[in-house]
């Protein structure tokens, strides 16, 4: 196996670790009335600190009484879990082919960055307590690591320096991991073969 392929195998690998995460965060964003409760009864029976308990408990209330009253709110989160479905499907794209896509895992982590500043700006408006604003932060710093594995092996692809690729750097790299030749300007490159 070449030096390409072993490249091309691990960027897909950490890819998949990353779709998976933000399907599943997805996916428990419609039960939270049935999770939050888990969560409230399951620190009853662990050795929490009590204001995560009391967090934790406020939530379930808060969640299980605006359901009662206005079920209609909760579509707000079928959306948000829609959208992280669909964010997971912007991934296709560098699955198939990484080196072309790089700017799909570029955007990925621009928006895993702008979790900190919305964290820590919307967190104390809503009133959401420092600690918790810390774990929201925590998934923006978690879901960067496999971003910035894949960008990083993107670029050795490519022979671009970390965070300095160029469109013809790009162009390159994909010509050199899918053996296809890069045309000039007004020339046609062969196409190069699904991954």
């Amino acid at each position: 196996m070449t030096g390409t392929n072993v490249e091309l195998r691990r960027i897909r690998r950490w890819l998949w670790i990353f779709i998976v995460c933000l399907v599943l965060s997805g996916l428990t964003a419609f039960p939270l009335r049935a999770e939050t409760g888990w969560a409230a009864a399951a620190a009853h029976h662990l050795p929490v600190p009590g204001a995560l308990l009391s967090w934790l408990e406020r939530v379930h209330r808060g969640v299980a009484e605006t359901g009662d009253r206005y079920p209609f709110l909760a579509y707000g989160t079928d959306w948000l879990a829609f959208a992280h479905l669909v964010i997971a499907g912007a991934f296709v794209g560098p699955l198939r082919d990484p080196v072309r896509n790089v700017f799909v895992v570029r955007w990925a982590l621009a928006a895993c960055a702008g979790i900190l500043p919305l964290a820590l700006v919307c967190g104390p408006l809503r009133g959401i307590p420092f600690f918790w604003s810390c774990v929201d932060m925590s998934f923006g710093l978690v879901g960067a690591v496999p971003l910035l594995i894949v960008l990083r092996a993107i670029n050795r692809l490519t022979g671009t320096p970390t965070g300095n690729a160029t469109t013809t750097g790009i162009a390159a790299g994909t010509a050199k991991a899918t053996g296809t030749t890069v045309g000039t300007p007004g020339s046609a490159a062969r196409t190069a073969p699904a991954l």
